[in-house]
């Protein structure tokens, strides 16, 4: 079996935990009978727009180009971009290589950019991933608590010729050149046809990137990209496309072992048999994403940091990976993935080692828990035995009444935990868009950075912390230990497992790449025979 060790990110989404049943099977022959075309199971997306989408992620990264590019050595390259500088790392300038298009040849410009940059900003469009762009100024002007607002256009933003344009930010960031890269779709620009009817824009986008839309969007049918002709990047290795959409994860993995379907994403009762059903055709990446076990810290009897820690000592992570997960994820041992530069593995010292003796003596030291809990997750994504193995544990090692219940879909988990109608432990988790600790830090623990309710949990002093390792430009991330530092004296929920995104191929591909977002790079997928 081969594990390809790579960094991955999946976003905010929990693309392998939420469900992708066949609606269509996927060719992967090209129209004109060719073979250099590939298929990919996905969630139907819903949105296309960069701004906007959510579960969209392999699309949008075929169709569109970022500024930068991040390697899965680290590197960061440009593509868009020609340079991205700053004396100061607030005033950031931009330049944009020349002879860029559109696919509909239209030239990319810096207007094009600093225009959908604001569109996304524009809080009465209300694109979900407007948070992407929130730390330019004039940010909060098109988002004010109150009332409509009074200008569509963020002061940060100006341009100075066709290629090159400003960009201010709200304080010091040496993570900016990070946050232009592939997966910070909000980033990508739209040319001016789109701002004419957004909606139309959605049902067939268009891109600067390899590949361009074929047909109209249509909810549930296969979406069809094929390579762009006068793009300026590197040529991708394939001709063609076909995103087909699921509603089941195992049915996508069952039709890879068919020959149904090029490439899926493996499901969580299918890892540990992965490898035997695929062998060197199963791929597991190291990602930048990092599984919690929210807690309602509304609830009193979740405030001391005693029962936190307790709770956290009770599960046996190890077991849990390995008989569950196949050894594919690696317990968690601080408050950022491993994969972000800089994180201070072990810092969670023993309140992230299993010692079901010293949890049961620790909760008893804080006075006990009264009353049942009920541990709350998604249901329908394949996550029961991972939650009924929390729920076990926690009854086993500390005598509480523990059990896991699902909710019958995303969408009724999302509005009970946002609304705050929980009342027990709560699936948390968050796959960053770029590996660097800020990443995942500010959307957790900053209040508006991202991850609405992941715990929630937000203090002054952690927030000052993470802003001055924003502004602070080391490159290796150790400016971040004093945030965890001061997470850990806390301890507001605990940190389970540092993920690995897993895909399986068929016998068409020869070798899957991917970059420090970790989803499958599509544009360099390398073809059986060639």
């Amino acid at each position: 079996m081969r594990r390809t060790q790579r960094t991955v990110a999946a976003g905010v989404l929990l693309v392998a935990a939420l469900g992708l049943t066949a609606c269509a099977s996927g060719g992967t022959d090209t129209a004109d009978g060719g073979t250099r075309a590939i298929s990919m199971g996905v969630t139907d997306p819903g949105t296309l727009t960069p701004g906007r989408q959510l579960v969209a992620y392999d699309f949008n990264m075929a169709v569109w180009a970022p500024l930068s590019f991040l390697e899965s050595d680290g590197t960061l390259n440009y593509v868009q971009a020609e340079s991205i500088e700053s004396d100061d790392n607030t005033t950031w300038t931009i330049t944009l290589k020349d002879g860029w298009t559109f696919h509909d040849g239209t030239p990319v410009t810096a207007q094009s950019y600093v225009d959908s940059w604001n569109t996304v900003a524009y809080g009465p469009n209300a694109f979900e991933n407007s948070g992407q762009v929130a730390n330019i100024v004039g940010y909060s002007d098109l988002n004010p608590a109150e009332g409509e607002p009074s200008t569509t256009e963020m002061s940060g933003l100006t341009v100075v010729d066709d290629l090159t344009f400003t960009v201010e930010l709200i304080g010091p960031d040496s993570q900016f050149p990070l946050q232009v890269s592939q997966a910070q779709t909000a980033m990508y620009p739209m040319p001016e046809s789109a701002f004419d009817d957004l909606d139309a824009y959605n049902t067939h986008p268009i891109g600067n990137g390899p590949f361009e839309l074929k047909d109209d969007y249509v909810e549930n049918e296969p979406l069809v990209v094929t390579a762009y002709e006068d793009y300026q990047g590197d040529e991708p290795t394939t001709d063609q496309i076909t995103f087909v959409p699921y509603t089941d994860d195992t049915t996508a993995y069952t039709d890879v072992q068919a020959g149904n379907l090029d490439i899926a994403s493996v499901p969580a009762s299918r890892l540990p048999q992965a490898g035997d059903d695929f062998g060197d055709a199963f791929y597991s990446f190291e990602a930048p994403g990092i599984s919690y076990l929210g807690l309602p810290l509304w609830d009193e009897r979740y405030q001391d940091v005693r029962v936190r820690q307790a709770i956290s000592m009770a599960i046996d992570r190890e077991t849990i990976n390995e008989v569950i997960y196949g050894g594919a994820y690696t317990p968690a041992t601080a408050f950022t993935p491993a994969i972000e530069p800089g994180t201070p593995e072990g810092i969670c010292g023993e309140y992230c080692e299993y010692d079901p003796e010293a949890a049961k003596a620790l909760l008893d030291e804080a006075g006990g828990f009264e009353g049942s809990m009920e541990i709350y997750f998604p249901g329908g994504g394949g996550l029961d035995d991972f939650y009924n193995a929390i729920a076990n544990n926690l009854r086993q090692n500390l005598g509480v009444d523990a059990t896991a219940v699902p909710s019958a879909d995303w969408a009724e988990f999302s509005d009970n935990r946002t609304a705050g109608n929980i009342d027990g432990p709560f699936f948390s988790r968050w796959g960053a868009l770029y590996p660097s600790q800020q990443a995942t830090l500010r959307p957790f623990y900053v209040e508006g950075g991202g991850c609405a309710n992941c715990i929630p949990w937000y203090d002054a002093d952690v927030k000052a912390a993470i802003d001055a390792a924003d502004a602070a430009d080391t490159g290796d991330g150790t400016a971040y230990a004093e945030v965890q530092e001061l997470i850990l004296e806390e301890f507001p929920a605990p940190p389970l497992f540092f993920e690995t995104y897993s895909y399986v191929t068929s016998d068409k591909i020869s070798d899957l790449v991917t970059s420090p977002v970790g989803n499958p790079r599509l544009t360099n997928v390398v073809l059986a025979g060639e």
